[in-house]
């Protein structure tokens, strides 16, 4: 059982984990190189509990103490407990939620060892948005994808904006980072994936039309928000693919075409 801690210092050395929240580049630098990640609110803690990922700490106010007692008990991570100033001073902004833990990281897998047994698989070239990536790894989920590919420049899927986003989603479709690009995308290919790059290029062959859902194993390749995929990305492709548009609509944000395509590429497979 974890001991319940009460902190009245925001300059805490224990509170380390917590500090500076808002600070995106910080974060980004800090979080992977200490092997840790954070998790806000109740619902995405006891979603990174159950995917299997160890608790380091948590940071709690006072009212959650009750609601996380189950969490509480079976961890051995000590629990700070704060007010709600405090806990705003540490991070930086007002921890609506109440509950923050911070989390081990795990070892990611090679993208060979993810694609065995896969079929549906997407993979993300330099989307460094945490947002989008956080709505398309709750789509990936939802919709039946079973693996996620991500190129070296793509934002980290554990930061906590993006498993704030995706609601958890993040911990249930697992991932790698293809190190070499776009040269480890024959890594896919080796691996029996048909490459679909999606584009909103007019010349490119309407996806439902493309049938990717009756294709053995299908990697969907997606770009960041506004520019898309590069030229070297579309080039490794096997075809190129495009969700139609209607009333003059050129283009959709990345996570609103992830998952219209996620759709029809695993269509009839969720559940299966």
């Amino acid at each position: 059982m974890a001991d319940l801690i009460t902190v009245e210092d925001p300059d805490d050395p224990r509170l380390s984990d917590y500090t500076g929240l808002t600070d995106v580049e910080l974060r980004r630098r800090r979080e992977p190189a200490e092997g840790l990640f954070i998790a806000e609110g109740e619902k995405v803690i006891r979603r990174a509990r159950d995917a299997g990922y160890a608790m380091r700490s948590m940071l709690l106010s006072a009212k959650w103490v009750d609601a996380m007692r189950d969490v509480i008990d079976e961890s051995p991570a000590p629990v700070y407990v704060v007010d709600p100033g405090l806990a705003e001073r540490v991070t930086g902004y007002h921890v609506h939620r109440g509950a923050l833990a911070s989390m081990r990281r795990e070892p990611l897998p090679t993208a060979a060892e993810l694609l065995t047994g896969a079929r549906r698989v997407v993979v993300m070239e330099s989307v460094n948005d945490h947002t989008n990536i956080g709505a398309i790894f709750r789509s990936a989920a939802a919709l039946g994808m079973d693996a996620v590919l991500l190129s070296p420049d793509c934002a980290d899927p554990l930061y906590r904006r993006s498993v704030k986003v995706s609601m958890g989603a993040v911990f249930s479709v697992p991932y790698a980072r293809l190190d070499n690009w776009p040269r480890g995308l024959e890594t896919v290919r080796e691996a029996g994936f048909t490459l679909l790059a999606l584009t909103p290029d007019e010349r490119a062959t309407a996806i439902d039309e493309a049938a990717p859902h009756r294709m053995e194993r299908v990697a969907l390749m997606l770009g960041a928000e506004g520019d898309g995929l590069s030229a070297r990305a579309l080039a490794a492709a096997d075809d190129r693919v495009r969700i139609p548009m209607a009333h003059g609509v050129d283009s959709l944000n990345v996570g609103a075409a992830a998952a219209v395509a996620f759709y029809a590429v695993a269509s009839g497979r969720p559940g299966d």
